[in-house]
């Protein structure tokens, strides 16, 4: 593919409009995806999460509700993991 054909933005299609798979740029990281287009996201909270999302608060000193879908957990377990140090970047 030469210069000017390549895609010159982060948008997933190309210059002709057709939709294209594959990262978008460099930054793009095909295993993290929104926790809102999860499949199984409503489901229950794993027994993992809840074990780590466990540790977590109690490092964070929060309380957080049992009661927690798949990607709710996600995304209390990465808020939490910024707060306490635990980050995964």
């Amino acid at each position: 593919m030469s210069d000017s054909n390549s895609p010159s933005s982060n948008d997933p299609s190309d210059s002709n409009g057709a939709e294209m798979l594959g990262a978008a740029g460099p930054e793009a990281d095909p295993a993290v995806k929104d926790t809102s287009q999860w499949v199984t996201g409503d489901e229950p909270m794993t027994a993992a999460q809840r074990s780590y999302l466990d540790t977590l608060a109690r490092e964070a000193g929060e309380e957080i509700s049992a009661d927690l879908t798949k990607a709710e957990a996600s995304d209390h377990i990465e808020r939490l993991q910024q707060k306490t140090g635990r980050s995964q970047d």
